[in-house]
């Protein structure tokens, strides 16, 4: 019986006030599914930095002809076999140091042609204008500086290229964007416990006088605050449900239908379902427990029980 009269005190309570209702069901669906996008943004920049620092190479470039004429750091003349000799020997050498592979003029300019076949510039190269170089796959791609104060600036050496740093620039802009969204997602949290305590408020005003008999014939505070409590909780819950909707939509028409992200962009290893799975339970007991908690608070300040 107690239990049938709670059920239909929440009934109530959202009916009459529906509007305010709608708007904290709207406000947390809204903060929720940028929560867990902030979530799956942050595994899928771990991912990538996963996938993509595992192939980042380091790229020692050696002085051509052309550049002994142009670059001051060839100043003292193309390359010589013997320098090329010492510094494949210095590379074996360090500890840091997985593999080495060596791009002759010849294959650096067949690599380029199949890049850049259609670029204006490429029907005026000829491979004796490419660079040789060593292409060195280090054990721990942040050992990066250790190459570049071995090579930089010896005879020979054009220059010492770090794909990490190109790498670092888009993922500290991934990471830029996924504050933002954050700091959005804390603002409209903020708004979503305002509204909570506000349809609360309104809520426990509304039913001063069923609650001040309840309080005369000797309920207790817990069976008189929970209708709201659980009012705010169900509302709520509806909102986050409607956030996992998005999260799961957003999943299956961004990356896998519709834009089809997974095959246009197939150099980038998106994260799969199982991360997206993972972080719904986790908005659904936020959504269930942050506007009952939020409740619980705002009832010990506008219904004394």
């Amino acid at each position: 019986m107690r239990a049938q009269f709670v059920l239909s005190e929440i009934g109530v309570g959202l009916r009459r006030n529906l509007t305010m209702t709608f708007a904290v069901v709207v406000s947390v669906a809204l903060s929720l599914a940028l929560f867990g996008g902030s979530l799956l943004m942050s595994d899928q920049v771990t991912t990538m930095k996963g996938y993509w620092y595992d192939k980042v190479n380091v790229s020692i470039f050696l002085c051509n002809k052309s550049d002994a004429e142009s670059d001051p750091n060839c100043a003292k003349g193309a390359v010589t076999d013997d320098q090329k000799a010492q510094i494949k020997s210095d590379l074996s050498k360090m500890s840091v140091v997985e593999k080495v592979v060596y791009e002759s003029q010849d294959e650096a300019y067949k690599h380029y042609k199949e890049q850049f076949g259609d670029s204006p510039l490429a029907s005026s190269l000829t491979p004796d204008q490419m660079q040789e170089s060593y292409r060195i796959k280090l054990k721990d791609p942040e050992k990066y500086q250790v190459i570049a104060t071995a090579f930089d600036g010896r005879d020979g050496v054009q220059s010492v290229q770090d794909q990490k740093g190109i790498l670092d620039n888009l993922f500290g802009l991934l990471n830029g964007m996924n504050w933002a969204a954050r700091a959005v997602m804390a603002l409209m949290l903020v708004v979503a416990l305002m509204l909570i305590v506000n349809t609360v408020r309104v809520s426990a005003f509304s039913r001063r006088r069923e609650t001040g008999i309840m309080r005369l014939v000797g309920a207790s505070g817990f069976y008189i605050q929970a209708p709201f409590i659980m009012e705010a909780a169900v509302a709520g819950l509806i909102g986050g449900t409607v956030a996992c909707g998005f999260l799961v939509v957003a999943r299956y028409f961004i990356i896998d239908h519709g834009l089809d992200l997974s095959h246009k962009l197939n150099l980038i290893n998106f994260i799969g379902w199982d991360a997206v799975l993972t972080k719904l339970p986790l908005i659904l007991a936020t959504s269930l427990l942050m506007p009952a908690l939020a409740a619980f608070f705002a009832l010990r300040k506008y219904l004394k029980v």
